[in-house]
C-alpha cells in the first residue's frame, strides 16, 4: 500500500497532529453518561476538507489503540479511497446490497495499526434513500461490533440532506470549518439544520488556520 499523506502519520510531532490527538481525546471523554462511538464528520456547504480531516481524527483513534474503522458515506463525492489508495470497487453500497457484506464487512486494512477503511463503492442513485433506511441500521450494528470506534464521512450538510438524515442515527456530529473561507452564515445554517432533527453537534474543526492550530472544540 502506499504511503498516506496525512499530516498525522507524515508530520506526527507536528502542531497539526498534537491538535488533532487533542480532540480525539475530547470526544473520546466528552460524555462519560452517553459516550461516542459512532461519529459523524461533515461540512457546511463544501468540502473544506473533511475528509482529510477524518482520515487524520481516524488515525489518532487507531494509534491509541482504539479497533477504528472508517466508512466513506459519502455517497455523491466519496475521497477516502482516493487518501488511502485503494480500491473502491466494494463498499457501503454492497453493504446496502447484500446481506453477506453485512455479515462480512469490506474492510480495507491500512499501514496503521487498529484501523480498517470501507470506502463507499459504487454510487447509488439514491443516497439519501439509502443512508436513512432501516438497512443503514443494521449496518451501523454490525461495525459497531467490530471496532471500538466507526467514524462516517458524509456529504456537506447543505449540499444533500444525507448528513442528516444519517447523523440521526449517530452519536454525535463534528462540523469541518475551513478557516477564511467556509461563510459564517454558512456554518450557522448547517447547524441548525443537523439540530433541526435532533443530531448532536460535538465540536467543530478548524482546517487552514495559522499557526496550524486546528481544533476548536
Amino acid at each position: 500500500m502506499a504511503t498516506v499523506n496525512l499530516v498525522t502519520l507524515q508530520q506526527p510531532r507536528s502542531a497539526a497532529a498534537e491538535a488533532y490527538r487533542s480532540l480525539r481525546t475530547n470526544l473520546m471523554f466528552s460524555s462519560v453518561e452517553d459516550p461516542i462511538r459512532t461519529l459523524l464528520v461533515t461540512s457546511a456547504a463544501r468540502d473544506d476538507q473533511k475528509s482529510a480531516t477524518l482520515a487524520n481524527l481516524a488515525v489518532t483513534f487507531a494509534q491509541s489503540g482504539n479497533r477504528t474503522i472508517l466508512v466513506d458515506a459519502d455517497l455523491r463525492q466519496p475521497k477516502q479511497h482516493e487518501i488511502w489508495d485503494i480500491d473502491n470497487a466494494n463498499g457501503l453500497s454492497a453493504m446496502m446490497l447484500k446481506d453477506s457484506a453485512i455479515a462480512d464487512p469490506p474492510l480495507h486494512r491500512t499501514e496503521v495499526d487498529h484501523l480498517q477503511i470501507i470506502t463507499s463503492g459504487d454510487l447509488p442513485p439514491n443516497p439519501a434513500d439509502l443512508l436513512s433506511g432501516k438497512r443503514m441500521d443494521k449496518i451501523i450494528s454490525a461495525l459497531r461490533d467490530h471496532a471500538d470506534y466507526v467514524l462516517f464521512d458524509s456529504p456537506p450538510v447543505l449540499a444533500a440532506t444525507d448528513a442528516a438524515l444519517l447523523g440521526i442515527k449517530l452519536d454525535g456530529a463534528l462540523l469541518a470549518i475551513r478557516a477564511g473561507d467556509t461563510r459564517r452564515d454558512h456554518t450557522a445554517q448547517a447547524r441548525q439544520a443537523l439540530e433541526r432533527v435532533h443530531v448532536r453537534i460535538v465540536g467543530a474543526v478548524l482546517t487552514n488556520a495559522p499557526r496550524e492550530n486546528r481544533v476548536q472544540y
